[in-house]
C-alpha cells in the first residue's frame, strides 16, 4: 500500500468477530487509493455488548461506510435508521451507508451474487433456480434474485428445527416480490430434486458441504442429473474447487465459486459509500492471493 494518511483521511471498517482473516481491508483500501478517495479500511473485532457503541462510533467518527459480518448482521438492525428493500426482506445487513445524516442498512450479498452471474454467462431473469441450503447467504441470494425478476426458486434444505421459520421467511419474500418460491426437504424424494434441476438454468450450493472437513462430499447425490444446460455455482471459495464443482466441470457444465460473489458484494458496498465504481481490475487479483 502507498496510501498516505492525512488530516482529511476518513475511515471505513468491518464489524464482526472474528474479522482479522478478512480480505475486505485490502480490497477497499486498494479501491480508495485507485479512485483517489482519501480513506482507509480497517477490521474491528467487537463483542456482542459493543454493537450499539460500534454503530454509534460510525456516526461520531464520520465513517465513510462500514461492513458487518457474522455474528452481527441482524444485531445491528435496531441501531440503524432505515433499511433498503432487500435488507428488509432478508432481515440482515452487511453494509452500512451514512446517508443524509442517517445510517442506512444494505445487504449487498445478493447483489454480489447476481452481478457475478454475468461472468458465468448465465442470465436467470424469468427462469428457475435451484438452491441448496437456506441460511444467511441463501436468503440473501433468494431475496435479490426474486427482486431482480427470477421467476421460480426451488429451495432444498434439511428438515431441522428451523424449517418452519424458513418456510415463513420464504413465503414473505414470495409475497413481496411475486416470485414463485417453494421449499423442499433436501433429504426427501430424490425425484423432487431431479425435477427441479431439469427445469432450472442454475444450481446454487449455499450449504457448507464441500468445506473442510467435508471436502470430498456434495450436498446432493452424485448420480443426480446435472443436465448440459445447467450451470453450477458454489458460494464456497475455500477450497476454490469443491467436489461439486469438480463433478460438474468434468461433465462439461459452467461452474463458479464464491469469489465472484465476494468481489461484487464489496463493489456494491464501495459504490454505495462513494458513488464511484470499484476498480475491479485492481481489486480482482487480490482475491487470488
Amino acid at each position: 500500500m502507498t496510501a498516505i494518511i492525512t488530516g482529511h483521511t476518513r475511515l471505513a471498517g468491518l464489524l464482526g468477530n472474528p474479522t482479522r482473516h478478512s480480505i475486505s481491508p485490502e480490497m477497499h483500501t486498494t479501491a480508495f487509493e485507485k479512485t483517489g478517495i482519501d480513506a482507509v479500511y480497517l477490521s474491528f473485532d467487537i463483542k456482542e455488548n459493543e454493537v450499539a457503541d460500534a454503530i454509534s462510533a460510525i456516526r461520531t467518527l464520520s465513517f465513510i461506510g462500514a461492513n458487518v459480518t457474522m455474528p452481527y448482521k441482524m444485531a445491528v438492525i435496531p441501531h440503524l435508521d432505515q433499511l433498503t428493500p432487500a435488507a428488509k426482506l432478508i432481515g440482515a445487513v452487511n453494509t452500512i451507508v451514512p446517508k443524509n445524516g442517517k445510517l442506512e442498512g444494505h445487504n449487498t450479498d445478493g447483489i454480489g451474487f447476481m452481478r457475478s452471474l454475468a461472468d458465468l454467462e448465465v442470465d436467470p431473469i424469468g427462469k428457475q433456480l435451484t438452491i441448496l441450503g437456506a441460511g444467511g447467504a441463501s436468503t440473501a441470494i433468494i431475496a435479490q434474485a426474486a427482486l431482480d425478476g427470477v421467476k421460480t426458486i426451488h429451495v432444498f434444505n434439511r428438515k431441522d428445527h428451523f424449517y418452519d421459520q424458513i418456510h415463513e421467511k420464504l413465503a414473505k419474500i414470495a409475497q413481496a416480490t411475486g416470485c414463485d418460491i417453494a421449499l423442499y426437504d433436501l433429504a426427501g424424494p430424490q425425484q423432487q430434486l431431479a425435477d427441479s434441476l431439469a427445469a432450472s438454468c442454475l444450481l446454487v450450493n449455499a450449504t457448507r458441504v464441500g468445506m473442510a472437513p467435508a471436502l470430498a462430499e456434495m450436498a446432493l447425490p452424485e448420480e443426480t442429473l446435472l443436465h448440459p444446460d445447467l450451470a453450477v455455482y458454489d458460494v464456497i471459495y475455500e477450497p476454490r474447487q469443491t467436489h461439486l464443482l469438480k463433478v460438474a466441470s468434468e461433465r462439461g457444465l459452467k461452474t463458479a465459486n464464491g469469489l465472484g460473489m465476494l468481489l461484487y458484494q464489496g463493489a456494491a458496498a464501495f459504490e454505495a459509500w462513494t458513488g464511484k465504481e470499484m476498480p475491479l481490475a485492481a481489486v480482482r487479483p487480490l482475491l487470488n492471493n
